[in-house]
């Protein structure tokens, strides 16, 4: 009855509660308890631990370095039998994932990691087949990893990123924000996404600046002139100063562009106008 209430809990929460730690999410004194312990802080430019040791779906023991550098990262802290804004999570990444030309394990790889130190590889490889059957790309099989691990690497994993969450030890529950984080190829944290729902358009952006612009297109680095990433909100906005920048330098140049056209077709007269006074020759 218990595990009903706890779930029954989260999904009455405002969204705002459940993305405990975003700039959204009201002071800690006003959660209720079950949550006042939970959060995603954000800890851009921090490097996290490559070291740590986990077990990947098929039971191999790999570490996080075996993820990183060559491609931008992104992580997602879950578990693999959450009874809802897990689920809720990673579908909505894939959602984005899908509408998006970047390609997994080409342009960007995936890593899923579980918070609970108990569930197995082979609950891993379960997740892992639905949705990456739910992705449906190529490459999204080798792209994307599910992990498991022992507590303390969790713990080390989650404190290096922010992610604040507790267990109910009557229930098995965790209670845990909702958010992703980018990495930069040698593994700093670069963009914080908050919430269960992702603009393919941020987290795109989010892939083509953590990579350093090693991917992407010409269209999305003229975007980002103009776009700038906003960590008290974890979205991409209108840079103001830039973009008034571009029209004072684009209003600049049509004004010079209007002068010199006006002076060109004032010479062009004077000189045709000569040309038809001069006396012809007999």
């Amino acid at each position: 009855m218990k595990r009903l209430l706890v779930t029954g809990l989260m999904l009455a929460l405002p969204s705002r509660l459940l993305f405990a730690g975003s700039p959204e999410s009201p002071p800690i004194e006003t959660r209720p308890p079950a949550l006042r312990d939970v959060g995603l802080d954000q800890r851009t430019g921090d490097r996290i631990p490559l070291d740590l040791v986990f077990r990947d779906e098929s039971g191999k023991t790999v570490t996080l370095s075996e993820y990183f550098g060559s491609q931008a990262v992104i992580l997602t802290l879950n578990y693999y039998e959450c009874p809802m804004l897990c689920t809720l999570e990673l579908k909505g990444l894939t959602s984005a994932l899908r509408t998006m030309s970047l390609q997994p394990d080409r342009d960007f790889r995936i890593v899923t990691v579980s918070i609970n130190p108990k569930e197995t590889p082979a609950l891993a490889a379960k997740v892992k087949l639905l949705h990456v059957r739910d992705y449906g790309r190529p490459g999204a099989a080798a792209g994307w990893h599910f992990l498991t691990g022992d507590l303390s690497s969790i713990r080390r994993l989650a404190d290096a990123v922010g992610f604040r969450y507790s267990l109910d030890e009557e229930t098995g529950q965790y209670a845990h924000a909702a958010g992703i984080m980018v990495l930069t190829p040698d593994g700093r944290l670069s963009r914080y996404f908050y919430g269960v729902e992702f603009a393919p358009r941020d987290l795109r952006w989010g892939l083509v600046e953590s990579s350093a612009g090693r991917i992407g297109s010409l269209v999305d680095q003229v975007l980002l002139f103009c776009y700038h990433y906003d960590p008290a909100t974890g979205r991409y906005g209108v840079a103001a100063l830039t973009t008034m920048r571009l029209f004072g330098a684009a209003t600049a140049l049509a004004l010079a562009g209007g002068v010199a056209f006006a002076l060109w077709r004032e010479k062009r007269r004077r000189t045709s106008g000569g040309l038809e006074s001069t006396p012809r020759a007999i």
